[in-house]
């Protein structure tokens, strides 16, 4: 079977660059991906899988059955939307849309679900069971799974996968991670409420600003002293906004951060853990404060049995040598964690970097790029680990 997946994925490969580029040159923000939505349809609907659209708001659900049928469904999800980015590649096809650009590499991702769900209706009557093709919206604002589980796209789900491009590793190469592979990402509010004054007589007045300052340091000196180093957490402030004269000292300082971790237990003590270091900054210099902690997604946590069943699929068709298993995860987020809160699953990463060059630009870069060639170890890796699902139990 491994032979006859490989053979269908090398017969599509170059339809399959025609639908990347496509889309590459099309990028779509989040919650905005209508066309994108529709040409995935028709390209699932001409390869005969039963189509929904409109599933969270812009998704797109594929569905295969298999022989025989099951009562739980084997999902595989991928993404669609773009980010607000110049494309400056100068690639011919390059982004048409101004300021809009697939540098997350979901292009690739869609392809790749797409040229998964071509080679398995071709086998599906030796499948054994049913595949789920998610194509999901807004995976950058971290809001499309949610929205895609809200309309039902996890019924009957008993397992998941996903695919995520890694321009480090090269292409023909995939990475495998067991446990923890991306951080949770929480936001963070904290507005410091001093008072009033003159510029030149600050001692009259509480000073919101310097007060804010003091409780960036106290945060960030506090992390490497009272959290497990073992169990990271960064905490970075992006975004200030306060006073009103050059001459005035201010009454009210906003802080906008984000927060991220990898394990619950860290996670969920750091809310107590941030409004009491702000309480003690802020009570010191007598001002008053708010801390609007909001947790976003959780960290992609993968099952150990279905991360296995990734790297024995993929060792038998590409070789143990172009197999990594990633030593350390990232703390970068993604909202595939919500589909994990429901039920096991696993998240590869797929080399898509130019073996031939010095420098291949890091996601979320202006100049990033992609080997296409990766796209054919994606799907089969995808393809067979799917028939393996099945066809082992």
């Amino acid at each position: 079977m491994l032979t006859k997946i490989k053979d269908l994925a090398t017969a599509i490969a170059p339809r399959l660059v025609e639908i990347r580029r496509h889309i590459h040159s099309h990028p779509e923000l989040s919650g905005q991906e209508y066309q994108t939505a529709a040409f995935v349809a028709g390209v699932l609907s001409s390869s005969g899988l039963h189509v929904q659209e409109g599933v969270g708001k812009t998704g797109v659900i594929g569905e295969l059955k298999g022989t025989p049928s099951s009562n739980t469904v084997l999902a595989i999800r991928t993404d669609m939307d773009a980010l607000p980015i110049q494309e400056r590649t100068g690639l011919e096809f390059a982004s048409r849309r101004e300021g809009v650009m697939h540098a997350c590499g979901h292009d690739v991702h869609t392809t790749v679900g797409l040229g998964t769900a071509m080679v398995l209706s071709a086998i599906a009557e030796e499948l054994g069971g049913p595949v789920r093709f998610l194509f999901q919206p807004a995976e950058e604002t971290a809001q499309g799974a949610n929205w895609m589980v809200k309309d039902g796209a996890m019924d009957r789900v008993g397992a998941i996968f996903s695919v995520h491009v890694f321009p480090s590793i090269p292409a023909g190469s995939i990475g495998i991670r067991y446990g923890a592979l991306t951080a949770a990402a929480d936001d963070l509010e904290i507005v410091i409420l001093g008072e009033s004054g003159h510029g030149a007589r600050p001692h009259e007045a509480v000073d919101a600003i310097w007060i804010a300052s003091q409780v960036i340091t106290a945060l960030q000196q506090a992390i490497s002293r009272t959290q497990n180093p073992l169990r990271p957490v960064v905490l970075s402030i992006g975004k200030i906004k306060g006073g009103r004269a050059p001459n005035v000292i201010a009454d009210k300082v906003e802080l906008l951060g984000t927060v991220r971790s990898l394990h619950p237990e860290t996670r969920a003590q750091l809310p107590n853990w941030i409004d009491n270091i702000v309480a003690s900054v802020c009570n010191s210099y007598g001002a008053k404060y708010q801390v609007n902690y909001r947790q976003g997604v959780p960290s992609v946590q993968n099952d150990y049995g279905l991360t296995q069943l990734l790297q024995s699929a993929a060792e038998e068709a590409w070789s143990s040598d172009r197999i990594q298993v990633l030593p350390e995860p990232s703390l970068g987020a993604e909202d595939f964690s919500v589909y994990l809160e429901k039920v096991p699953g696993s998240m590869f990463r797929l080399g898509v970097g130019y073996k031939d060059r010095i420098i291949n630009h890091p996601l979320h870069n202006p100049l990033f790029e992609v080997d296409e060639s990766a796209m054919i170890t994606g799907v089969v890796t995808l393809a067979y680990a799917a028939y393996k699902y099945w066809n082992s139990k």
